[in-house]
């Protein structure tokens, strides 16, 4: 059995800023993740101002991570619309990119990273992994984004029973497309769910929908769901024109409004394992960040023991944040509540600004 003072599992965000700090501390780790190379994950790709300010303080800028500006977010809900300018500028850029660029960071700084390794289920003090065998460690960091793992899966409400689904697809390159879409974050409003499109680096589209079961349970596919919205919305339709014969990516039970709220003893949840912020805040990966340099700044400080008060510590503060979106999700998923939203919206762009402030999360310390 191998044994390492502190495991992280996963190289997305929250694993690779964990194990940026800790190489910079030198405190003994390694950072385990599946994919022998870095593939572009399920995600909205939006990084707010708050996300640009935490990366900065590691010292990564905006120049290096060559990003897309995005200075507005327009809203759609039928053929009501509004275009309101962000509190501040975000930027738009692929997983690929952004996870390729933090786990270079962090292995420049001397982090001891493993690729193609699977990890299966916890154990009572470590982890297994696909092949069998056994990690031990004092201080395990649980970094796996929206895919759970045996033995420490997020519980999803039994109240729950419409669950949300996460579905992705990539539209191409155009002149036109990029036009129309320009330098803001879209959010398309329907019933029993929303989509976000936002332009990134290479010139594609990322639109990233958080569905209901039974909104896809009527369409029959994700293809015709696609298809389905495209007719019933459309602005949301016209974007998706450029989506031609591209794989739709999928993820199941999404939880969002999810909080980890008790700790255990050497074990810190990151990122979406923490807390899972619904999608439109566009303030996901900000919170995978800042609960990777909350955690680590913790356990070199205080020790592994120390997560029990960590945990329950990060999930108050992000309760506003994750509140404040949870209302925004009813609102958008509702036929009846949406289109007076956008008009609202519209009329008095200042209340759409105050919610984009109040759903990012506290500044922490790195």
């Amino acid at each position: 059995m191998r044994r390492t003072p502190a495991l992280i599992v996963g190289g997305g965000p929250a694993g690779a800023v964990a194990a940026l700090l800790l190489a910079r501390a030198g405190a003994p780790h390694l950072l385990i993740e599946r994919q022998a190379e870095t593939g572009d994950a399920l995600c909205g790709g939006f990084l707010s101002w708050r996300t640009l300010a935490l990366l900065a303080r590691l010292g990564i800028e905006d120049d290096a991570i060559g990003a897309r500006r995005v200075t507005h977010v327009a809203l759609f809900a039928g053929t009501r619309r509004a275009t309101i300018a962000l509190p501040q500028p975000g930027a738009a850029v692929s997983r690929r990119r952004l996870d390729t660029l933090l786990l270079d960071h962090a292995a420049r700084a001397g982090a001891r990273i493993e690729r193609g390794i699977g990890a299966r289920a916890t154990t009572d003090g470590g982890l297994r992994l696909d092949d069998g065998s056994e990690i031990a460690a004092h201080a395990l960091f649980l970094a796996t984004g929206k895919h759970d793992l045996r033995g420490a899966a997020r519980p999803t409400p039994a109240r729950d029973s419409d669950r949300v689904l996460g579905l992705r697809v990539r539209l191409a390159p155009a002149p036109a497309l990029d036009r129309l879409i320009a330098n803001r974050i879209e959010l398309h409003l329907f019933d029993r769910g929303y989509a976000g499109v936002v332009l990134q680096e290479d010139g594609t589209a990322n639109c990233c929908l958080a569905v209901h079961r039974s909104l896809l349970a009527e369409a029959g596919s994700p293809a015709a769901l696609l298809d389905r919205l495209a007719a019933r919305n459309p602005a949301l339709g016209e974007r998706l024109t450029w989506r031609g014969p591209a794989i739709i990516d999928a993820v199941a039970n999404v939880p969002y409004g999810w909080r980890e709220t008790c700790g255990a003893p050497g074990f810190f949840r990151l990122g979406d394992q923490a807390a899972v912020i619904p999608s439109l805040a566009g303030e996901g990966i900000a919170i995978a960040i800042a609960s990777a340099a909350a955690a680590t700044r913790t356990y070199l400080r205080d020790g592994a023991a120390a997560s029990c008060a960590w945990q329950p510590m990060l999930a108050r503060r992000n309760a506003r944040a994750m509140r404040v979106a949870g209302v925004a999700r009813q609102l958008a998923e509702s036929p009846v509540a949406a289109p007076p939203l956008v008009t609202l919206a519209a009329a008095w762009p200042g209340l759409v600004r105050i919610a984009a402030r109040l759903t990012r999360i506290g500044s922490i310390p790195i």
